[in-house]
């Protein structure tokens, strides 16, 4: 399954590449949810947020009305969670409060499943040069995402695994990388960063995960087409 991300800066939808340069920037809100309508699932990213430097927190409100929303991007507390999902969202992505002096919080981790239920949430793990990276993807942690993965697979319905190497530059998929993290979990797990064509769509659900897509959709490299992109299948 394709799932479309709208990453919010400065109350603008941006997509950066690798988290960085910004490549696009646009106000038409209106005609990015009209396309993404049709989807059971939108990825909606506060990016300052994510980077502690303000919040896009009404038009997160606003979008989650028009949208199945999953919402990440600076929730750091469990109260941070409970708003996003009382002003709307279906699920809620947490990422950098899940890390604690390099390691995984487990305590913490354990806090949000007792609170929500693991069904509601989703672990964002972040990677650069095969190591977790937090902030913004601007702190590289000593853990590789597999053991990440494992150590949180007791707290959280699905894994959001962002692979930092290819993010925004429309070269594909890091295969492998991806393939250690589904292996890693019996949870679900969406990857993102590089999925650029159907094919990356379709072998990403050949091995049980499904996609999440920025630059490809906003450039018109891949074309949309709702939901009827193939669901994830059962890991082999």
């Amino acid at each position: 399954m394709l799932i479309p991300s709208i990453d919010l800066q400065a109350g603008r939808i941006v997509q950066l590449v690798q988290g960085e340069r910004l490549a696009i920037a646009t106000d038409d809100f209106d005609g990015w949810i009209a396309k993404f309508s049709g989807f059971p699932a939108v990825q909606l990213i506060d990016l300052d947020a994510a980077k502690n430097v303000g919040d896009n927190a009404a038009l997160i409100a606003s979008i989650c009305r028009r949208l199945p929303c999953r919402v990440g991007g600076g929730i750091r507390t469990a109260d941070r969670a409970q708003a996003v999902l009382d002003g709307g969202a279906r699920k809620v992505i947490v990422g950098s409060a899940l890390f604690r002096k390099g390691q995984p919080d487990l305590a913490f981790a354990a806090a949000l499943a007792s609170r929500f239920g693991v069904d509601r949430l989703i672990a964002a793990v972040d990677a650069r040069g095969g190591r977790v990276v937090i902030d913004g993807w601007r702190t590289q942690l000593p853990i590789s995402p597999v053991d990440a993965v494992r150590a949180l697979e007791p707290f959280f319905g699905e894994f959001l695994f962002t692979n930092v190497d290819v993010e925004g530059l429309m070269q594909g998929i890091d295969r492998q990388a991806i393939a250690a993290v589904r292996n890693a979990t019996s949870r679900d797990v969406t990857a993102a960063g590089g999925v650029t064509t159907q094919a990356d769509i379709d072998w990403l659900a050949s091995i049980g995960a499904d996609a999440v897509a920025g630059m490809s959709i906003y450039t018109g490299r891949l074309k949309i087409q709702g939901p009827m992109n193939p669901s994830r299948k059962p890991p082999v």
